[in-house]
């Protein structure tokens, strides 16, 4: 279990987390969610340690060390890899530095999404360089995988084709935060401010009749009118 407790971030005088408290159980899909600046990338950053915070992370009750990251792995648009050399070499790497690198998983995602072995990753489009970065998240043999927006930028067809084959592979110690996804969750977070509002399990949404959009709105008091409202304003400039 990752245990978040009395986490804070301030940047500058902006506070961007504001004592939160989350436990990550694992084998959970969970789905946070946000509007932009909310916090979302913020949080992941601070359970990886790649920000200074005040407060406490903890993973099975230990805090983290270079002795258990690697049951850590994160995913984002910003991108992790190493864009001078190919698939093939970040493949041996990570065969080298984690005994529990997925290499079969590493080869079907690959052929999934066609991407080249022999290529520089640094010549691939930003569509390909964000599959390739999921890719290498997700085979490192992690316990929990970070995903911070990793498709920004890509089609809804190659983002809802990835979370399906997602589903299909992931195994039950495996737990994923994923950042802005829909309908393949177990857990919805909600975050405003730097503060966490909602935190829902799919199950419950179900008994409660609700769909996760209709608790997300409820939860950020969305009003329904804005648009007609903006649309209104907009034709009365003409």
């Amino acid at each position: 279990m990752i245990e978040i407790k009395n986490l804070n971030k301030k940047y500058g005088n902006k506070l961007a987390l504001n004592d939160v408290n989350l436990n990550i159980d694992q084998g959970e899909i969970i789905g946070l969610f946000g509007e932009n600046g909310a916090g979302k990338t913020t949080l992941i950053k601070s359970i990886l340690g790649l920000i200074k915070y005040d407060g406490t992370v903890l993973l099975d009750g230990e805090e983290l060390t270079r002795k258990n990251i690697g049951r850590l792995s994160l995913a984002t648009c910003e991108h992790s890899f190493f864009p001078s050399i190919n698939a093939q070499s970040h493949k041996e790497f990570y065969e080298d530095h984690f005994n529990t690198f997925r290499s079969k998983r590493f080869d079907a995602l690959m052929e999934f999404f066609d991407l080249p072995y022999n290529k520089k990753i640094g010549a691939f489009s930003t569509g390909q360089k964000n599959q390739f970065e999921v890719i290498m998240a997700l085979c490192q043999g992690a316990d929990y995988i970070l995903m911070d927006e990793p498709f920004a930028g890509n089609d809804v067809f190659n983002r809802e084709d990835f979370y399906t084959v997602l589903l299909g592979i992931i195994e039950p110690n495996e737990t994923h935060l994923i950042a802005e996804i829909s309908g393949f969750i177990d857990r919805a977070v909600l975050i405003h401010q730097g503060e966490i509002v909602g935190d829902k399990s799919a199950e419950d949404l179900d008994k409660d009749g609700k769909t996760l959009m209709q608790y997300i709105k409820e939860t950020y008091n969305y009003r329904q009118d804005r648009v007609a409202e903006a649309l209104s304003k907009l034709s009365g400039e003409e």
